[in-house]
């Protein structure tokens, strides 16, 4: 897939105001300063799409951005947030929940995990969450680029292995870099087949 025309539409406070369901959709999460918005901007060919912040916890919306006039990109709110009152944790979790299942265009969400780190308990606990959801999703380690390919290959593997104690199969997983581009066609070959299938 090339993708030709990517505009922001809207941010939205919940799902009730968020654009029609009418195409399919694909929305990225992950944790505070993972690397989101850059590999937004990556995979859109644009540099400034999705706003990058050095401070954690920018996004705080259900952002919509529309893609080739096809479909949606939604970039959500990360979890284990920055530092932000509880209230404001707690609106946040359950904006995200509702929209994660109720949201009946929703294709694929992709998890995004800091490639640099072994596996972190909030990752997992989330993950674990979208499977007793039945959400279907794929792993995308960020920052490989940041350490040895041996040693991104070590977390991806031990991270995949702690999934194993509670999984039988293993979703789709990609090992990206927004410095080096490094999957970027992977993400965007794995959206047109779940498109092309649900067709």
């Amino acid at each position: 897939m090339v993708i030709k025309s990517a505009q922001y539409l809207i941010s939205s406070p919940g799902i009730q105001l968020c654009p029609k369901p009418d195409r399919p959709e694909f929305a990225f999460i992950g944790r505070s300063n993972v690397g989101k918005s850059s590999l937004i901007n990556l995979l859109c060919n644009q540099e400034k799409l999705a706003k990058t912040s050095a401070s954690p916890g920018k996004t705080q919306m259900i952002n919509h951005f529309d893609i080739n006039g096809a479909w949606y990109l939604v970039d959500l709110p990360g979890y284990g947030y920055a530092k932000v009152s509880q209230n404001q944790r707690k609106s946040w979790t359950k904006m995200i929940e509702e929209y994660l299942r109720k949201r009946e265009n929703l294709r694929n969400v992709f998890i995004l995990i800091d490639s640099r780190h072994s596996p972190q308990k909030i990752d997992l606990e989330f993950v674990n969450q979208l499977g007793e959801w039945g959400i279907p999703f794929a792993l995308v380690f960020t920052k490989a680029d940041k350490t040895t390919q041996r040693e991104t290959a070590q977390n991806v593997k031990r991270f995949l292995q702690a999934m194993l104690e509670t999984w039988e199969e293993l979703p789709p997983h990609f090992v990206t870099s927004t410095v080096k581009k490094m999957g970027k066609k992977e993400i965007l070959d794995f959206i047109d087949d779940v498109m092309s299938s649900v067709d």
